[in-house]
């Protein structure tokens, strides 16, 4: 089994900033990518971005130039910096962990980002 834990959600105003982070612990032996997808209330959940463990990025179009994804694959942490927070990023944040060759997804608990003045 893998194990997610994310840290760093919270309240900020209107072009502030976070940081996310998101460890992987657990049966690790092939971690192929780590990612986030976010859900708002209502809404389907979305993929925000992703890395793979050789460092190729993919993004959002309503992040892109905003948030920026890293890996650091010694720690198996993910890390995903948010700046310009828009009130319309307000979502439960989810990190994934994709392992092995069949890339079997793992979820974490999500951790709850507000943007409100």
């Amino acid at each position: 089994q893998v194990q997610l834990v994310e840290s760093g959600g919270g309240l900020v105003q209107p072009g502030e900033s976070l940081r996310l982070s998101c460890a992987a612990s657990g049966s690790i032996f092939d971690l192929r990518a780590m990612g986030w997808h976010r859900q708002a209330p209502g809404k389907p959940r979305e993929l925000v971005a992703s890395v793979t463990s050789g460092g190729i990025t993919n993004y959002a179009d309503f992040v892109k130039g905003r948030f920026t994804i890293s890996l650091d694959n010694a720690k198996n942490t993910v890390f995903l910096q948010m700046n310009s927070l828009k009130p319309e990023d307000t979502a439960v944040y989810y990190c994934n962990a994709y392992v092995g060759a069949n890339m079997r997804r793992y979820w974490g608990q999500g951790t709850q980002v507000t943007v409100s003045s």
